[in-house]
């Protein structure tokens, strides 16, 4: 479903992305109209699906998950069942946050939050005796600079 997207609907999901858990009240007052144009607003991009799950970001340091690796890997196999197989380990493993697949000589990178280093070697071998990957390498983030999940909707 195609929606149309004008400014005041904009305003709004900047709002919502700055925190979703904001009343009707305080979003309507923060983009200048009422709260029942906004809540249609609302409904109309949640049913076109602009607007996704509602949910809360969590501290993984608070939590205990002090490690973040950024796993790259090349595989030889390429054909369906192969990457099915991959598909299905990675959704299997709540320690993989992102997958993607690249263009380019690296064939996956995953973004991996665990506890610390022993933790990610039990997953590291954990998903190697499941799918078989030509070449791994782990990139330990020793800082998060930048992390957001919002769009530039602004500007």
């Amino acid at each position: 479903m195609s929606v149309r997207i004008d400014a005041l609907d904009r305003k709004i999901l900047v709002e919502l992305q700055r925190d979703a858990s904001q009343s009707l009240d305080v979003i309507a007052g923060n983009v200048g109209s009422s709260k029942t144009p906004v809540w249609n607003r609302i409904r109309k991009l949640r049913d076109a699906g602009v607007i996704g799950k509602q949910t809360v970001i969590l501290n993984p340091d608070a939590l205990g998950f002090e490690a973040c690796f950024f796993v790259l890997i090349r595989t030889s196999e390429h054909d369906a069942g192969w990457q099915a197989d991959f598909l299905q380990a990675l959704r299997d493993r709540p320690e993989v946050q992102e997958a993607h697949r690249l263009a380019g000589d690296i064939d996956y990178i995953l973004k991996v939050r665990v506890k610390n280093a022993r933790a990610y070697d039990a997953f590291y071998q954990a998903l190697i005796s499941e799918v078989r990957v030509h070449n791994v390498t782990a990139l330990l983030s020793m800082e998060e600079i930048k992390s957001t999940t919002d769009l530039p909707l602004e500007g």
